[in-house]
């Protein structure tokens, strides 16, 4: 049975109206309640206004990203409970360092896996509202290649964040073996094609007397048909001068109209 959307009201963040678009008509037609801003001012604007359940936004945005506006909502009181779950193709490890910084609380996988997004929602709803936020988190300093993250998040969110990039490198694991799995079956049936391909080449048993082929399973076939089975050429049938001279001359004969010599 398909959980209740109903009372979820989620904010879609995203810079592309085609890309806010899919992400509203899927969840809409999954019963949430879809409000969408073109950028992240607008999102901080709709949240003053109306705080939706949860916001999903894209990173990549101009103006402010989506790393900015997590990092503004929560430093607001009002909204720092707020989940926000950004879309992200985890390209490098700061993406990681980011989201932590800025206190995100998931990551999902852009392009993202529409039956994955839907199964996490009301599980990303329903562990955040298990979560008790404290006011005076200590701030950690950490140092990678050469640059200072700040980190001032609460362990729970950062477990969080954590298994749900783990989850999306697995996802992106098994897409990536499901695509290994299909390369390999084209290469075989293209190994096999080719092989079909060598066996018109180099030297043909055939016999001198009927004309039959020698196939690979040792069994002979009329050539057509061995031509058939290892080519895409297709035959039809006639016959050439020389036979029609040598085999039907008397036809030949009967077609020519008799002339008449006239005195």
């Amino acid at each position: 049975m398909e959980p209740d959307y109903n009372n979820i009201s989620v904010l879609v963040v995203d810079d592309s109206p085609t890309q806010a678009e899919q992400l509203r008509s899927l969840l809409s037609s999954h019963g949430f309640t879809v409000m969408v801003a073109s950028d992240g001012f607008e999102a901080l604007k709709i949240i003053s206004r109306s705080p939706p359940s949860l916001v999903l936004s894209d990173i990549v945005m101009p103006m402010m990203d989506g790393y900015q506006l997590c990092a503004a909502i929560r430093a607001n009181r009002q909204t720092s409970n707020l989940p926000v779950v950004l879309l992200t193709s985890l390209s490098k490890t700061e993406d990681i360092l980011h989201a932590l910084e800025c206190g995100a609380d998931y990551f999902i996988s852009k392009p993202y896996n529409e039956e994955y997004l839907l199964s996490r929602m009301k599980n990303i709803i329903d562990s955040i509202t298990l979560r008790i936020r404290k006011d005076n988190e200590p701030e950690s300093e950490i140092i990678f290649n050469g640059r200072r993250f700040f980190i001032k998040s609460d362990m729970q969110r950062a477990l969080d964040l954590l298994m749900s990039t783990y989850e999306t490198v697995v996802l992106k694991n098994r897409e990536l073996q499901t695509m290994q799995n299909s390369l390999s079956d084209k290469v075989l049936d293209l190994e096999q094609a080719l092989a079909q391909v060598k066996q018109l080449e180099g030297i043909i048993p055939i016999c001198m007397h009927c004309k039959k082929i020698r196939d690979d399973k040792n069994s002979w076939q009329q050539l057509e048909q061995y031509i058939s089975d290892h080519s895409e050429a297709l035959f039809s049938h006639g016959v050439c001068p020389q036979c029609l001279a040598s085999h039907y001359s008397h036809i030949e004969q009967i077609s020519k109209p008799e002339t008449k010599d006239i005195a």
